[in-house]
């Protein structure tokens, strides 16, 4: 199946570039492009894409707006392209519902891989850039209120959930947990479902806000 695509940059070199890459592959096909965030949401709208590549930064409605407005009205899944990995926008787009993000020097392998990922219902955000993301986000925060969403899960969903929020797989997870990787999957399912979040990136951000990871902050 045809995964359809929409890009939204304000920058028309950059839309031609990676226009040029997802035509490339067999299983990818752009089916519009936008200048701004308003622009985007109208396209999501008209052509129902599977994913929308995102920049943060245009003009009438940036980034983090559209995104806000997709993830609530469509089933379109935004992954969001930033020239910086600390981008703070990067956090509140990712709050507002993106399934990852992607820095626009990616290589076209990881771009092609990043938009596979997200249309599957997936989630990308490499440990690492996760981990230091979050942690400059949330460094010098007030302590955060108990959630209480908290008490719905079990103690294993919690600790799942805290090595959801390291950024680990469902197979390593599974490894550092003694458990099997249906295993694991089936926890993830049950917290997403029971917190009400979209994805695994909604989990992560869950799991900091509402002070449950083991994480040292910063």
């Amino acid at each position: 199946m045809t995964i359809q695509v929409v890009i939204a940059d304000d920058q028309a070199l950059v839309r031609t570039g990676l226009r040029m890459i997802l035509d490339n592959a067999p299983d990818i096909e752009v089916v519009g492009e936008a200048g701004n965030g308003l622009e985007a949401v109208d396209l999501v709208t008209s052509t129902d894409p599977d994913v929308v590549l995102m920049d943060i930064r245009m003009p009438e409605m940036d980034g983090v707006q559209a995104t806000t407005a997709i993830a609530a009205a469509h089933r379109a899944r935004v992954l969001v392209l930033t020239t910086f990995d600390l981008d703070e926008y990067v956090y509140a787009a990712l709050r507002a519902g993106a399934s990852g993000f992607l820095l626009k020097d990616a290589l076209a392998p990881d771009l092609l891989s990043a938009v596979r990922v997200v249309a599957a219902g997936e989630a990308t955000l490499a440990p690492t850039v996760t981990r230091r993301l979050l942690d400059r986000v949330v460094t010098g925060l007030p302590a955060p209120p108990p959630d209480d969403k908290l008490a719905l899960l079990t103690g294993r969903e919690r600790e799942v959930l805290q090595q959801l929020a390291r950024g680990l797989s469902n197979a390593e997870i599974a490894e550092l947990l003694f458990l099997s990787s249906g295993t694991v999957k089936t926890h993830v399912g049950r917290i997403l479902t029971k917190l009400g979040l979209r994805d695994r990136v909604q989990a992560v951000i869950f799991a900091y806000e509402t002070g449950i990871t083991d994480l040292p902050r910063r």
